[in-house]
């Protein structure tokens, strides 16, 4: 393991060796046992690291704000607006995690599986909001007629 230009490199063990008897190949992958793993890209700190802890992870606390103020509203009865505020929190956070070079604590997995998983669980969340009873602001036709079938035993 070496770092060249500020990078952390190991040699494959399974390529060719070169005339001196080390691989050739380098990958960035870390070997087998390691102590340590690699940041999400997009990792960094979402400001300097002079700067006040929570300005630094602010994407992270958007979210994670957005998310407890739409539990607290939903706590209070209003189910379909604070679902939604749910569902909008994430969709923002996959927003952030698409359009933001360094996010925090937001960046979990690679910024495509964030960016998937963010934004899918959050317009699930917000469809499911808007197809809630009573008066659903959103009705999709073969939804009902899938649940008659699934349900009866005829």
């Amino acid at each position: 393991m070496r770092e060249e230009g500020g990078e952390l490199t190991v040699r494959d063990p399974v390529s060719a060796p070169d005339a001196e008897g080390r691989p050739r190949r380098v990958t960035r992958r870390f070997p087998l046992f390691t102590k340590d793993t690699a940041r999400p890209e997009g990792g960094g700190r979402a400001a300097s690291g002079d700067a006040f802890a929570p300005a630094r992870q602010w994407p992270v606390l958007a979210v994670l704000g957005l998310v407890g103020l739409g539990l607290v509203v939903t706590a209070f009865g209003q189910f379909r607006l604070g679902t939604l505020l749910i569902g909008i929190a994430l969709l923002g956070g996959g927003a952030m995690r698409w359009l933001l070079p360094d996010v925090g604590m937001l960046a979990v997995r690679s910024r495509f599986t964030d960016i998937v998983t963010y934004g899918v669980m959050g317009l699930a969340i917000v469809l499911l909001a808007m197809m809630a009873q009573p008066n659903p602001w959103l009705q999709i036709p073969f939804l009902k007629d899938t649940l008659h079938f699934t349900v009866t035993s005829e």
